[in-house]
């Protein structure tokens, strides 16, 4: 209990210095989970010691805070653009999520094979594991005044529909290298991912049509204020979450869907003060999980991993997504220096560690899955962290003014 009492100053703490540099962090060469990990590296076990995580708890603490910071965190990219101006990247976003999210997780399960010298079925699951966008990660890259300033919004746009999309639609892979690993049957995990999918769908799609229709019902009778509507989209996300758990469904895809839904429905005006959720998902609730990943990391694990541990992440960073995007610059309708950026802006975070935690849930044992996807995650947390200002600056120096 100590530990934990210490986890809330140290979180709390964390959040009251990010409000108060709140107008320049994000003009800044690092990001809000950046310093949440380093936070929880250095009071974590292997410096001051001063919060440790119950062995056998943090699997199931990472797993179930990864899913409400996900269902958070996409309700809010679902609000982020008006969904009527979204059919311009819907073609692009599909091949990202298709096309691009197979060819991320072969590349990633192949480098995680040859640099560690795992097992190939624990390597597939790997791959499956990291091959999401993470739309946290994501969201600090293409939200706040500097990238509105700096990024078309098309190229937002399209980052944030493919890290809001292939959250949810990573689970059949999951869910087929868990089966590989576990001696399952590929057919029965691939029957499993359709139903979840499919269920989690039409959950969406009804729960968020509906909320839209009673919310526009009392907007029109001027029964809601600003804040309220705001707490109501975050309830929502939590209501679908719940519903989707029950039927045994992917909740992560049906909380985008069902903000989607949700967006279509209610007025413009009036879905344009909720996209704040946004900024304090990256500011503050975000905070304790990567707080908890740096009390977490396996330095031994890694250690045993020998030049695996360098040459593992600095493959996935540069090899996992950059290829598959320049490859696919045309039939997304690309510039090369937008496909350049959205390339190397595809971070791995919060979605990979909720899939690989639900991996271990689901039976998945072997302690290098976690060692492995753990090293790729904080290598994306700091590399992306430490670019993400740099990036959207350079970006504009080379294309100019960027203009919609």
């Amino acid at each position: 209990m100590k530990d934990l009492h210490v986890g809330y100053a140290v979180v709390g703490a964390l959040a009251v210095v990010l409000a108060a540099l709140s107008s320049k962090i994000r003009q800044l060469p690092f990001s809000e989970p950046l310093l949440a990990l380093v936070v929880g590296v250095v009071v974590g076990p292997e410096v001051l010691g001063w919060i440790r995580v119950p062995e056998g708890d943090r699997s199931s603490l990472v797993l179930e805070g990864g899913r409400a910071l996900l269902a958070v965190s996409l309700i809010g990219v679902a609000l982020r653009f008006p969904v009527r101006r979204l059919r311009a990247v819907l073609s692009p976003t599909v091949a990202l999520v298709t096309v691009g999210m197979l060819g991320m997780a072969a590349l990633s399960a192949g480098l995680a094979w040859l640099t560690l010298g795992v097992p190939l079925s624990l390597a597939l699951l790997v791959g499956a594991c990291i091959s999401p966008t993470d739309p946290v990660l994501a969201s600090s890259v293409v939200t706040g005044k500097p990238a509105e300033k700096h990024l078309p919004t098309r190229l937002r746009q399209l980052l944030s529909m493919e890290s809001g999309t292939n959250d949810g639609l990573a689970l059949p892979l999951v869910l087929v290298g868990i089966a590989v690993v576990v001696g399952d049957t590929v057919g029965s995990s691939l029957r499993d991912g359709a139903y979840q999918i499919g269920v989690g769908v039409l959950v969406g799609l009804v729960v968020g049509a509906l909320a839209g229709r009673a919310v526009s019902y009392a907007l029109s009778r001027s029964d809601v204020d600003p804040g309220s509507s705001l707490v109501f989209t975050l309830v929502l996300a939590f209501a679908v979450l719940g519903i989707t758990r029950v039927l045994q469904a992917d909740g992560v895809l049906s909380v985008f869907v069902a903000g989607l839904a949700y967006n279509y429905v209610v007025a413009e005006d009036e879905v344009g003060p909720q996209n704040t959720i946004d900024e304090g998902i990256n500011r503050y609730l975000v905070l304790p999980l990567f707080l908890v990943l740096g009390v977490e990391l396996p330095w031994s694990q890694w250690g045993d991993f020998g030049w695996g541990a360098v040459l593992l992440p600095l493959g996935v960073l540069v090899l996992r997504r950059l290829p598959v995007v320049l490859a696919l610059a045309r039939p997304l309708g690309l510039r090369w220096r937008d496909a350049v950026f959205l390339g190397w802006f595809g971070p791995i975070g919060v979605s990979a560690l909720f899939y690989l935690t639900f991996s271990e849930d689901e039976g998945v044992l072997d302690p290098r899955l976690w060692a492995a996807g753990s090293l790729v995650v904080a290598a994306s947390t700091v590399v992306h962290g430490v670019t993400s200002a740099p990036g959207r600056l350079l970006y504009r120096r080379v294309a100019g003014e960027p203009g919609d």
